[in-house]
C-alpha cells in the first residue's frame, strides 16, 4: 500500500472516532492537525469520494434527532480501519528508523 496523503490519513482518523457529517469531519481534521492540513470543501469531497470508491468509507444515515440539512454521515469501514492501522504502523516504523539514526549519531557512529 502506498503512503497516505496527510488529508486522507486525517479524514480516516476523524471517522475512526465516530460517524460524522462532512463539515464535522473537516472540523476534526483542522483540530487534530492543528490547522497544518489544509482541507477545503472541494478537496475534502474529492478525497471522500475516492475513499468511498475504494471501500474505506461508507455513507450512512445520521441520527434521527439530527438536523436533516446536515446531509449524509460517513463511517469508516472495516477495510478503512485496516488501512488506517497499516498507515499507523508504517508511520511508527519511520519514526523508529529516525530515532535509531539519531541515537547512532549521538554515539558518533553515523
Amino acid at each position: 500500500m502506498d503512503p497516505m496523503k496527510p488529508a486522507v490519513f486525517h479524514i480516516l482518523v476523524a471517522l475512526a472516532e465516530q460517524d460524522r457529517h462532512g463539515y464535522a469531519v473537516m472540523q476534526a481534521v483542522r483540530e487534530q492537525s492543528g490547522g497544518r492540513v489544509p482541507l477545503r470543501t472541494g478537496s475534502f469531497y474529492r478525497h471522500l469520494s475516492r475513499l468511498i470508491d475504494d471501500g474505506l468509507v461508507a455513507e450512512v444515515k445520521g441520527p434521527a434527532t439530527d438536523d436533516p440539512r446536515r446531509g449524509a454521515y460517513y463511517r469508516l469501514t472495516a477495510q478503512g480501519r485496516r488501512a488506517l492501522q497499516a498507515e499507523r504502523a508504517r508511520l511508527a516504523e519511520m519514526l523508529r528508523a529516525v530515532d535509531a539514526m539519531a541515537a547512532a549519531s549521538r554515539r558518533g557512529r553515523a
